[in-house]
Order: structure tokens, then sequence, then C-alpha cells
């Protein structure tokens, strides 16, 4: 892994059906409805969209998503990224034994915004606790949207 690689790895536990937390996931345009580390999605094609997204620190990630798969039958989704951060992201949901559902979250990118390039070998630490305030943040905006009948 370089110097400016990053990876990220997660679940979500929810007391959604997985069905339900795959169609929520797959349904980007969304998310900052739910999810406020999102700070935008405007579709730019037919599948591909424009993603602005500011977690704690004071940046914005800007970045093309491009679906690669989108499977319902297996709920897994994965995209590509390209812009200030290059790579892919993919998630996968599974029943968790009728309780809900775990939904798997991996992310292998590479940093490409300059000005973060730059900070890298010191600031490593912080892009990842930034990214784990993201994700604590989507994740409590879909169990506050299971919990007010959003779900």
């Amino acid at each position: 892994m370089s110097r400016h690689e990053m990876r990220f790895a997660g679940l979500w536990r929810a007391p959604l059906p997985p069905g339900a937390m795959y169609a929520k996931l797959a349904d980007i345009e969304h998310y900052p409805g739910w999810w406020p580390a999102f700070r935008s999605v405007k579709r730019t094609g037919e599948r591909e969209c424009e993603i602005v997204i500011r977690s704690v620190l004071p940046y914005e990630l800007t970045v093309r998503l491009t679906p690669l798969v989108d499977d319902p039958v297996e709920r897994v989704l994965e995209a590509a990224l390209e812009g200030d951060l290059t790579g892919n992201v993919r998630w996968r949901v599974k029943d968790d034994g009728g309780h809900g559902c775990v939904a798997a979250f991996t992310e292998h990118v590479s940093v490409r915004k300059a000005a973060l390039r730059r900070w890298m070998p010191l600031a490593r630490p912080f892009f990842h606790l930034n990214h784990a305030v993201a994700m604590r943040s989507g994740q409590r905006g879909v169990v506050a949207g299971v919990q007010h009948g959003f779900g």
C-alpha cells in the first residue's frame, strides 16, 4: 500500500430487513437526507453521480461515483470512485439472525487531492478518525429513520 492509499472497513447493524437496508444504500441520491457527511449528490450521467462529502475536518471531498455491482439478490453494491479520492467502495448486506441486518462496508482509496496528499504522513490517524465519525453519522441516520418510520 502506498503512502497515499487508505483502507476502511466496518459494520452497521440496524433494525431493518436486509432488503430494506440494501434499497436504502442503493438510493445514493437520497443520502444527504439521512447521512450528514454527504453534503450533496448530483446525477451526472445515466448511472454516475458527483458526490460532495465532508465530516468533521475542514475539507470537502468531491468524487464521481460509478456503480460497478448492483445485485439485489446477493445484496451487494460496489462502485468506483474518481476525483479527490480514487478507488472503490463496497457494501454487502446480510440478515442478522432475525434482529435486523448487518451491512459490511469496505473502501480502498488513494487520496488524489493535493492538499491532503501533502499531509498524509502526519494526518493519516486524523483521516481515519474523520472517516469513522462520518460512518457513525450514517449509521445513526439509518437507525433514526427506522425509528421515525422512514426505513
